[in-house]
């Protein structure tokens, strides 16, 4: 019987708020997955609170799922999640299963591709984090902008490194922001 090393042992998630608190859920093995850690998820979602119930929510980068699974635990009424790599899609599509969700979509798709490839119905939240190394948030937002995905009023989410100089379209207004580590975070309402 071969041991596992304490570094090879796989890494989980856990969810912070709602139906589903304290639940532990794997974290798919993949290059660049960064799960959005508790203490930024538990500000953010503080944040979120008077919006969240009964809302549309797309996570963008989907990655571990981190945002979108919490969204559902504290009352989304639906979530979207886009991941293009196919392990970590297939790991959220255990999770939803694991949580008997029934009011999400898993997407195996490249973020940008997606929204720039046909109508969406509007989304009321909408979770930006993808890769830090890939640099994809002006294409994100531009595409967020120009293809309609946000509903009226849509409240969008970034997370960025610190050192990143972000360029939100002009006609979005700041609501909060908020720095923890290496990480910068916000939250701005789309006009």
């Amino acid at each position: 019987m071969q041991r596992q090393s304490k570094n090879s042992q796989k890494s989980s998630l856990r969810i912070i708020g709602g139906q589903w608190r304290g639940r532990k859920l794997s974290i798919a093995d993949a290059e660049g997955l960064r799960p959005t850690g508790d203490r930024v998820r538990e500000t953010l979602f503080n944040w979120l609170a008077p919006w969240l119930p009964g809302a549309r929510c797309l996570d963008l980068f989907a990655g571990t799922g981190a945002l979108g699974l919490e969204a559902l635990s504290r009352g989304a009424a639906h979530t979207t999640f886009i991941e293009t790599n196919p392990h970590a899609a297939a790991t959220l599509c255990e999770h939803l299963n694991t949580l008997d969700c029934k009011q999400a979509d898993v997407l195996r798709n490249d973020g940008i591709a997606w929204l720039n490839s046909a109508a969406h119905t509007p989304y009321d939240i909408i979770f930006v984090d993808p890769p830090f190394a890939k640099d994809l948030w002006e294409q994100a937002l531009t595409s967020i902008e120009r293809c309609a995905v946000a509903s009226a009023q849509a409240l969008v989410y970034i997370e960025t490194p610190v050192d990143h100089a972000l360029n939100t379209p002009p006609n979005w207004q700041p609501l909060k922001s908020k720095t923890a580590g290496k990480v910068r975070f916000g939250l701005w309402q789309v006009a």
